[in-house]
């Protein structure tokens, strides 16, 4: 199936949104850690919803890196209205996410 984990940085504020019903989602992008010298690494898009979202938004900040359990699936790239080209973009949909590498002054928000 196309069920993923991995480890990721948080490179980028997050966005949340709220739908009608009052369903929130929230937009992220993780980079994977450098694993060659000179590779720039990969970077992905990841939805967050509901319950989990509100969560992600308290407890985690730009640099921390998180472990994501989620759903892979291709969406048509945003670039794609400003070029004719077809590419496509990997996003995950998260299912669960834990920390891994916090910065500390965020570890006391782990210990309620």
């Amino acid at each position: 199936m196309n069920y993923t984990s991995f480890i990721g940085k948080i490179i980028k504020k997050p966005e949340q949104s709220f739908f009608d019903n009052n369903t929130s989602v929230t937009e992220i992008m993780v980079k994977f850690p450098q694993l060659r010298a000179g590779d720039s690494g990969n970077i992905l898009h990841l939805s967050v919803w509901g319950n989990l979202a509100s969560d992600y938004i308290e407890y985690y900040e730009i640099n921390d890196y998180i472990v994501v359990e989620g759903y892979i699936s291709l969406r048509e790239s945003l670039s794609n209205s400003l070029n004719s080209t077809k590419d496509k973009q990997v996003e995950v949909s998260v299912f669960k996410i834990y920390p891994f590498i916090l910065n500390s002054k965020d570890k006391a928000k782990f210990k309620k």
